[in-house]
């Protein structure tokens, strides 16, 4: 494996420089002084921000954008070996490496390496505890999937001493991290394109876990199933969060929410209450997201002030329950969630927010997820009033399995819900600006690019 040298500065080069993760280690680099391009299929806010930075960004990949000088080549997983890019550094004997070794290589220059792994909760999780840290005035280095407001965007180069990282477990990549601190949030069925199954899933999660030394700190889920066959005989020191605080070492008590479903709990720690939390973002999965932030910071030596401070503050990164606007009386809502866990937690909490109807766009997110988990996910999305069912938003797939959201949508129907299959966006427009009325919810859901159909009803 090629390892970059920090103390030296090279030309290096992204293939797929537009994604989350990708754009926020081009722009580390970057700032560390290293020259750096990259290229991209499509133009995008991430894009723009790069070249307002002066870093370059071809749009198409080509096998000329691998210039003479380029010293390294960095690729993601969604690249091809046949990509034109990745061929023509191969041919040139350019140093290669993929986007988690980097990653990887990097977290070895920090004192505490945060890696926030799970099925859910990551980008969230990571955030809150940027927040905890920024408020504590710890001069983080951070990497998140979203953009986050308080850093303005989805990096933040700072000192030497905390670098924050989410910890991605498709294709088994944060096995190439080198973490000291891990938070494992949850273990669930997902990305069954790489994985054989779930018992597959947790075996990569234990080998995660394994990379702790005895110096290192695990805070995990109590309430994973068989969480004792991820933590049995690690050296490190394991501490646990959870619904009971009998089993967990971090739980909450008397947890209420507000009208717009943000809780505020009793923290309880070995069972005894050590005050109020009261958080900036809704739902019950956050505040089980915000006992792993707690347990991290406590560990990092930052104060419980100053971690109450920092969650007050956290009000959402994008993607994850924002508000986009309103239109005709309706308040449109964007999130994320892909996974039926993920949406369930959604709508759960949408339903404690004021609303007449409570409206899903869905757009699932690859065939194989899709197919494998549809019995999910049909149970999930029923958690809404009506939903609207988009096409399968494909990503790196080819549709070998013959699965269609129209298939959601006639499995919804035959459970009792109301559901639609409209595979144009347009055309979804036209229906909701047809059905819906004032005081109703609209919530546009999926990995994909189905926040384009909220942005377009609002203007945006």
């Amino acid at each position: 494996m090629y390892q970059i040298d920090f103390n030296k500065p090279q030309r290096v080069h992204f293939i797929g420089i537009g994604g989350i993760s990708m754009s926020g280690l081009a722009e580390i680099l970057f700032d560390e002084g290293f020259r750096v391009s990259g290229s991209d299929m499509h133009r995008s806010e991430l894009t723009d921000r790069l070249e307002a930075k002066g870093i370059h960004v071809d749009y198409g990949q080509r096998a000329e954008n691998i210039r003479d000088d380029i010293e390294v080549v960095v690729y993601t997983a969604a690249v091809h070996p046949d990509n034109p890019e990745f061929q023509a550094a191969k041919a040139k004997g350019i140093p290669m490496m993929p986007r988690a070794d980097l990653l990887g290589e990097m977290m070895r220059n920090y004192k505490h390496a945060v890696n926030i792994s799970g099925t859910h909760g990551k980008t969230t999780t990571t955030s809150m505890l940027t927040e905890i840290l920024l408020a504590a005035d710890a001069d983080p280095t951070i990497t998140v999937g979203g953009i986050l407001p308080a850093i303005g965007g989805n990096i933040r180069v700072g000192g030497p001493e905390f670098f924050v990282a989410e910890a991605c477990e498709y294709t088994n990549s944060f096995l190439s991290f080198f973490p000291t601190m891990e938070i494992i949030l949850n273990i669930e069925a997902d990305h069954l394109d790489f994985f054989k199954d779930l018992e597959d899933i947790r075996h990569s999660f234990r080998l995660f876990a394994q990379k702790l030394d005895e110096n290192g700190v695990l805070i995990i889920n109590r309430d994973i199933e068989r969480m004792e066959e991820i933590t049995e005989g690690l050296p490190c020191k394991v501490i646990t969060f959870g619904k009971d605080p009998g089993k967990s070492i971090y739980s909450a008590a008397d947890i209420v929410f507000d009208q717009l479903a943000r809780a505020s709990y009793t923290l309880l720690i070995e069972g005894r209450p050590e005050g109020t939390i009261t958080l900036g973002v809704p739902g019950m999965h956050n505040v089980y997201n915000s006992l792993s932030a707690i347990a991290a910071s406590r560990e990092l030596g930052i104060s419980m002030e100053k971690i109450r401070t920092g969650l007050l503050h956290f009000t959402g990164t994008n993607r994850r329950f924002e508000k986009k606007g309103e239109i005709g009386g309706v308040t449109v809502i964007d999130d994320y969630a892909h996974h039926p866990q993920e949406i369930r937690a959604t709508l759960t909490t949408a339903k404690n927010y004021p609303h007449k109807k409570l409206w899903c766009v869905f757009q699932p997110h690859t065939y194989t997820r899709t197919a494998a988990l549809l019995d999910d996910f049909v149970q999930a999305l029923m958690e809404a009033d009506e939903v609207i069912l988009a096409d399968i938003y494909a990503a790196r797939e080819v549709n070998t399995i013959g699965i269609s959201s129209a298939d959601v949508a006639e499995r919804i129907q035959a459970a009792g819900g109301k559901a639609h299959y409209i595979p144009s966006f347009d055309d979804i427009e036209t229906f909701i600006l047809e059905n819906c009325v004032p005081g109703d919810l609209l919530i546009t859901m999926g990995a994909g690019d189905i926040v384009k159909v909220g942005e377009k009803l609002l203007g945006l």
